[in-house]
């Protein structure tokens, strides 16, 4: 879900990927990269991302993943699960 997030605003190559996520949690969370990759060829299976070759800002040869209308689709839903786990949990801290 938070890989999918983070590409709804653009496309980024992995290891960008796993750095943005890391800031924006503000650095609580880290992707390694024993997980990310194959997460991201999981995605690319599933048609929720599609990848292309690129250049990064430190001249490699990387590939830029972009969030596809399925996978906008799976996050809409995605999110919306997690809203629903997240207020049952909220409700049983409040009233146990």
């Amino acid at each position: 879900m938070l890989i999918l997030r983070v590409l709804q605003s653009g496309s980024l190559h992995g290891y960008a990927l796993a750095q943005r996520i890391h800031i924006l949690s503000s650095e609580v969370l880290a992707v390694e990269e024993g997980l990310l990759y194959p997460t991201l060829q999981k995605m690319l299976v599933k048609g929720w991302v599609t990848a292309e070759w690129g250049i990064s800002e430190t001249s490699r040869k990387v590939r830029f993943y972009r969030l596809t209308p399925e996978g906008r689709k799976h996050l809409k839903a995605e999110l919306s699960e997690y809203d629903r786990v997240t207020q049952a949990i909220q409700n049983i801290l409040r009233t146990a």
